[in-house]
């Protein structure tokens, strides 16, 4: 498994579909709720920022409420999240800020943004 093979791994591990955000699927072709997430990579001595969308339909903040809080309890405060993949490991931590609302036009679509980063642990 190589770095973006095993990010992608680490976003699908929350128990919804996850997609890199360059690679959405159509509107008509996605169920919720999924997330979306850069994909950002280095080497040994560099932080990188990562992100991620949280997309839920309801009329509640609920759902993605508790899906914004396992994700935090896997990567912030002192846990962290160690990601092994065939040349090294990636670390992934909370950002900050760690986690916030954003809008959208249909009320019914709720988005939680994440913060994160990641060292590879890797020579390249």
């Amino acid at each position: 498994m190589n770095k973006e093979q095993a990010l992608h791994s680490f976003w699908n591990s929350f128990g919804i579909t996850a997609y890199d955000e360059t690679t959405v699927p159509d509107v008509k072709d996605r169920a919720y709720p999924y997330i979306t997430y850069n994909m950002a990579t280095d080497s040994l001595g560099n932080v990188v920022s990562l992100h991620a969308s949280l997309w839920y339909k309801s009329n509640s903040w609920v759902g993605i409420t508790a899906l914004k809080d396992a994700i935090a309890q896997r990567i912030t405060g002192e846990n962290y999240e160690t990601v092994k993949f065939d040349d090294g490991y990636i670390y992934i931590t909370g950002g900050t800020p760690f986690a916030q609302r954003a809008d959208d036009e249909d009320d019914t679509i709720k988005r939680i943004y994440i913060n994160a980063q990641a060292e590879f642990l890797c020579a390249y």
